[in-house]
């Protein structure tokens, strides 16, 4: 399936071919679509598969289409670490460069400097916030952050996150948000502890799992 089927705003389109992206990967055509209908989704697909362009694409084009015109953050994506916040964070600047979306990713390891940055970014209404979990609680603890105008929260490595011990910090990062909102969960791999979640989270769920059970055929592993 090509990009050029799901009817993304030609905005994104210019971003996908300046990237040369053409053709979608199996997670993408099955998530982009339940996706951009505006339904919950479980998400079950290893990493290398193409999962962060499945979530970035039809939440770019959302966004597009609801604009943001009171200046409010309406996107949060959650994930386990800094590099990972960062690598989306890349991700959504090459596919939004033709796209009037802001994003700033908000995670540890910096400096005074970093978190103010942060700060701004949170409370002057970025687009999409990218963060990982005991940074953005911090931000809301400490800061006067409204997140009132939340329509998308996206977990990402869900499994991993939970692993960490960060499920409390999601339970109380949810809080902060309206319960009337979309709510897509990737995970590697669905144990319990993520249908537990999800239960708590999500509403009416669309399931979809890619290549769960082997590896992604383009990473080589040796020992």
């Amino acid at each position: 399936m090509t990009f050029d089927e799901f009817g993304f705003e030609y905005e994104i389109m210019d971003g996908l071919d300046a990237m040369n992206f053409r053709e979608a990967t199996p997670i993408q055509e099955k998530a982009i679509p339940v996706i951009m209908d505006g339904h919950d989704l479980i998400a079950c697909a290893q990493t290398g598969t193409g999962k962060t362009a499945a979530f970035i694409l039809p939440l770019m084009n959302r966004l597009l289409l609801s604009g943001n015109e009171q200046n409010k953050v309406k996107a949060v994506i959650i994930t386990p670490t800094r590099e990972l916040a960062q690598q989306i964070d890349l991700q959504f600047e090459g596919f939004s460069y033709f796209a009037p979306i802001s994003t700033v990713a908000v995670s540890g390891g910096g400096d005074g400097a970093s978190w103010e940055q942060q700060k701004r970014g949170l409370t002057l209404g970025a687009d999409v916030i990218i963060a990982t979990p005991g940074r953005l609680i911090s931000h809301l603890k400490i800061s006067n952050i409204d997140f009132s105008g939340v329509e998308y929260l996206i977990l990402d490595e869900a499994d991993r996150m939970l692993d960490m011990g960060f499920y409390d910090d999601i339970m109380d990062i949810c809080s902060y948000m309206p319960k009337e909102r979309q709510t897509l969960l990737f995970s590697a791999t669905m144990p319990p502890k993520i249908r537990q979640l999800a239960k708590n989270i999500l509403h009416n769920p669309v399931e979809v799992s890619v290549a769960i059970s082997k590896p992604n055929e383009s990473i080589a592993q040796s020992a």
